[in-house]
Parts: structure tokens; C-alpha cells; sequence
């Protein structure tokens, strides 16, 4: 687990557009708000979200930077510490060693906040209820309620459209600010997943019986496609759902119970794959979600969610931290499968080498 960021002395952080939560999600967080940061996967079945003790990517935002100017210079990246993050930087002189701790994992794992409990926050801080009550009071809240909404409410404006995000000037120019950024993203997403959900996963993924039927939406369908490609040449029965009307319910129709969907998308979220999984989940298949909150639509409707960081400097969100988790999955299901993928790696390296198909450099 990554340590915590000490509190900054200063911050200046821009507030950014909103985005209001998706109405389907209220009843399972209600029901699962006790538990919303154990595990990195929701169960649908139960109505419990699980997610692992750590940070957890969220599309258009970093949990960390090192430089506060570059917060105050890229304000969409860093909304979700707007008001929260300043009433810290304000109080920090006042607080006690205690509070310190509890304070840096505000900023450090907002959802922990948003969604769990005044336990769940002392027990990551290694602090008692108390202090995390005291810490809500210093802070100007009327207790942790109000300052869990308010995290809540700087999660919700985390990620705004492109043609917003295209007004605003971002740190571009500066290289290591990016680095930080998708870095982030990567330690993020990567420090999401715990192993169950891995193992789970690869699991469902290798089973050579089943298909795998892979959706995505626009925005990361490049990476999507490298996914598909890399599972395709270690087994069989790999299929991308992308095409016109015609092909795409042809290809609903012949999902199976067993087999595995694998969803991707990030707000805003494309309908139509939203709609496409929850058709496909008449089958019975097993469907993973690999989206930017435990709150997507995709999550509402999945077996089990991997949440990604897709902070971006530009307009767009980052695909790199999404790249990341599918190289670990594919490497897990490669781990399965050795044996038979061997052999196919084999044929396709003769089929090359033939065919010269290959220029070494």
C-alpha cells in the first residue's frame, strides 16, 4: 500500500463541473456501505460492494501529486479534494498526530470515505472513532455525515465531457506532472485489484469450455482491442461484440450460460453497452466490469467490477492505468493456460518466420 501524502501547507484547487450519480445505484449502496472497501469486486447477487483498502481509480482525477501548483494549474484532475482538501491545508497546523494520519487518508482514498464508515476510516488510519469525529469538527463539518457528503459530492465532479474540459488550461507543458499522472494511474488501478478478483478473473477467462465476449465502449476501444487480440492468440473463442446492429444482437443471441462478458466503459457511459449487458445477462453468463466507479451502471449489472484511474491532463481520459490491469489479466490467464498456449505461439512463430512476415531490429 502506497504511503500516505504528508498534508500540504497550502492548496488552491478550482472547482469543476458535476455530474449527478445514476439512480439505479442507490439501493445497493445503502445496502453495502458498511462493506464498500474490502474487496476490489462487487457481488450483484447480494447487493453488497466490496472494494479493497486502498485507492481506487476515478475517471478524470488523481489521488495524488506531489506539486500543489500543478492542482491549482489542472483543476478537472483535481476536483474530488475541492473544499475537503483546503479545510485540511486550512486546519493542518491544529491537528494532533492522530488526526494527521486520519486526515492524509482523506486525501489519499476519498471512496473510502464516501462510502464507508466512520470504523472503516479510523481503521485505515489507526486511530480511534473519536479522532475521526474530532477530525470532521476541526475541518468545519457537522460531523463525519457531513464531510462523508462532502467527499461525495467532489467524487461526483470528477469527470466532465471533453468539450468542457477543452476550455480550461490544463499543466500541459509540464512532462513530469504527466508522469505523476499516469503513474498514478497505474498505482491506483493496479492497487485496486486484490488478488481474489485476479484469481477469479483468470479463472473465468481460461476456462477453454467457455467464450469470452468482450464489449467496450468508444472511448477505450484501442485498448480494448489490444486486450481481445492478446487473449485471442492464447485460446479460442475470444470475440469482440463491435459492428453494426445486425452483427452485434447476432452475437448477444449466441451468448451462453458459462460463458464470461467481460464490459468496459468510463463515464459518460455509451448506452448502448449498457443495454448490450444487460440483454446479455438473460444468458447467465459470468460478466466482469472494468469501469471508472463502483457506481457505474456496467458495476450494477456485473458479477464483479474492477475499478480503473483514467486521470488525463488533456480533454480526454487516460487509458494507460486500463492498459495496465488488462496486461495483468492476460498474464494470469496466460499463467493458466501455459501448456496450450505454448503450442499456439509456437504454430504462430513458424507461420511468421515462413512467411517473413517479421523484420528483427
Amino acid at each position: 500500500m502506497a504511503a500516505a501524502r504528508p498534508i500540504p501547507a497550502s492548496s488552491t484547487v478550482q472547482p469543476s463541473g458535476t455530474l449527478a450519480h445514476s439512480e439505479w445505484c442507490a439501493r445497493p449502496v445503502c445496502d453495502g456501505v458498511r462493506n464498500a472497501d474490502r474487496m476490489g469486486i462487487a457481488f450483484r447477487g447480494e447487493k453488497r460492494l466490496f472494494r479493497k483498502h486502498t485507492s481506487v481509480g476515478m475517471s478524470g482525477s488523481t489521488s495524488r501529486s506531489s506539486a500543489r501548483a500543478d492542482a491549482a494549474a489542472a483543476p478537472g484532475h483535481y476536483a474530488h479534494r475541492m473544499d475537503v482538501e483546503q479545510r485540511i491545508a486550512k486546519a493542518g497546523g491544529t491537528l494532533t498526530p492522530a488526526e494527521r494520519r486520519a486526515a492524509e487518508v482523506v486525501l489519499e482514498r476519498p471512496q473510502l470515505v464516501a462510502f464507508g464508515t466512520v470504523a472503516d476510516l479510523a481503521e485505515q488510519s489507526s486511530v480511534g472513532a473519536a479522532t475521526v469525529v474530532r477530525l470532521a469538527s476541526k475541518l468545519g463539518f457537522d460531523g463525519f455525515s457531513a464531510l462523508q457528503s462532502a467527499v461525495q459530492r467532489g467524487l461526483a465532479r470528477q469527470l466532465r465531457p471533453a468539450h468542457e474540459r477543452i476550455r480550461e488550461r490544463g499543466n500541459v507543458d509540464n512532462l513530469e506532472h504527466h508522469v505523476q499522472l499516469e503513474v498514478e494511474n497505474v498505482r491506483t488501478t493496479l492497487g485496486g485489484l486484490d488478488v481474489a478478483t485476479l484469481e477469479l478473473t483468470a479463472q473465468r477467462l481460461s476456462a477453454g469450455e467457455a467464450s469470452v465476449w468482450v464489449v467496450s465502449g468508444d472511448a477505450s476501444l484501442g485498448v480494448v482491442r489490444q486486450f481481445v487480440d492478446d487473449l485471442s492468440t492464447l485460446r479460442d473463442g475470444v470475440h469482440l461484440i463491435d459492428s453494426n446492429p445486425v452483427r452485434v444482437t447476432r452475437q448477444v443471441s449466441m451468448i451462453r450460460a458459462g460463458d464470461a462478458v467481460v464490459a468496459v466503459d468510463v463515464r459518460r457511459y455509451d448506452r448502448w453497452v449498457v443495454d448490450l449487458v444487460g440483454a446479455a445477462r438473460a444468458a447467465e453468463p459470468w460478466c466482469l466490469a472494468v469501469t471508472d466507479r463502483l457506481l457505474s451502471p456496467l458495476a450494477g449489472l456485473a458479477d464483479a467490477t474492477v475499478v480503473v484511474a483514467a486521470g488525463g491532463v488533456g480533454p480526454f481520459d487516460s487509458h494507460v492505468g486500463t492498459l495496465a490491469l488488462f496486461n495483468v489479466i492476460v498474464a494470469a490467464v496466460a499463467d493458466r493456460v501455459r501448456e496450450s498456449a505454448a503450442s499456439r505461439l509456437d504454430r504462430a512463430e513458424s507461420a511468421w518466420r515462413a512467411a517473413q512476415a517479421l523484420v528483427e531490429g
